[in-house]
Order: structure tokens, then C-alpha cells, then sequence
């Protein structure tokens, strides 16, 4: 990729992230997701009530787990808060999509290559 081609979808990733709707809709769907967690954790500490700091410490210890979904569900609120919100954003509702068919076209690449190669495997015994 030449330097042209990278500046170009650089400036186009930058302007999609600093969308300030998009900016909104994810700020919304974190504070649903972790956010209260933290707020939480900061009253209860401030304070000095147990339960706030167990509840929101016991939230946040899951959330730092490798396994944690939460990226998996505050992105899709966040597209659906934007749908809702902002129904008339066509441009960044097109970039989303076009993002989401182009995963899934990773996906079933990478899905297809493994089974190709499984298949390959079986041949060879």
C-alpha cells in the first residue's frame, strides 16, 4: 500500500472515530456497560459503603478477565443507540456496514481455510 492510499484510509479511520455521535452512542453504551462499575467503585470508596465497593470491584474484576465479552456488547449498543439517535447519519451507519461485511467476509475466509485444511488433513491419513 502506498503512502497516498494509508494517508487516505488513515484520515477516514480518524474521522470515523472522532464522529462526535458515534462519540456519544459509545460513551452511552460503555457507561451501560462499565462505567457504572467505576462510578460505583468511586462513590463506595468516597464514602465508605461496603457493599458498593464489592458489587462494583466484583464487576470490574470480571471485566479485566481475558475472557470478558464487554467490547462484544458495548459496540453493538453503541450502533443500535446510533440507529436510534441518529437514524438520519447515513454516512457513518454506511461505514459500519461496510466494516460489518467486510469482517464477515474475513470471517468466512478464515472459516473456509480451516476447513480446507481439516479436509486436507483427513486425505492424508
Amino acid at each position: 500500500m502506498n503512502k497516498k492510499k494509508l494517508k487516505q484510509r488513515l484520515k477516514k479511520i480518524i474521522q470515523f472515530i472522532t464522529n462526535p455521535r458515534l462519540l456519544l452512542c459509545f460513551g452511552i453504551a460503555w457507561m451501560i456497560t462499565n462505567g457504572w462499575s467505576y462510578i460505583l467503585f468511586g462513590l463506595g470508596t468516597y464514602f465508605g459503603i461496603n457493599w458498593m465497593i464489592t458489587v462494583a470491584s466484583s464487576y470490574l474484576a470480571f471485566l479485566w478477565l481475558p475472557i470478558s465479552p464487554e467490547k462484544l456488547i458495548t459496540i453493538p449498543i453503541a450502533i443500535l443507540l446510533l440507529r436510534l439517535l441518529f437514524p438520519k447519519d447515513q454516512k457513518t451507519l454506511a461505514i459500519l456496514h461496510e466494516m460489518h461485511l467486510k469482517t464477515k467476509a474475513a470471517f468466512k475466509r478464515t472459516w473456509q481455510k480451516h476447513k480446507d485444511k481439516i479436509a486436507h488433513k483427513k486425505e492424508h491419513k
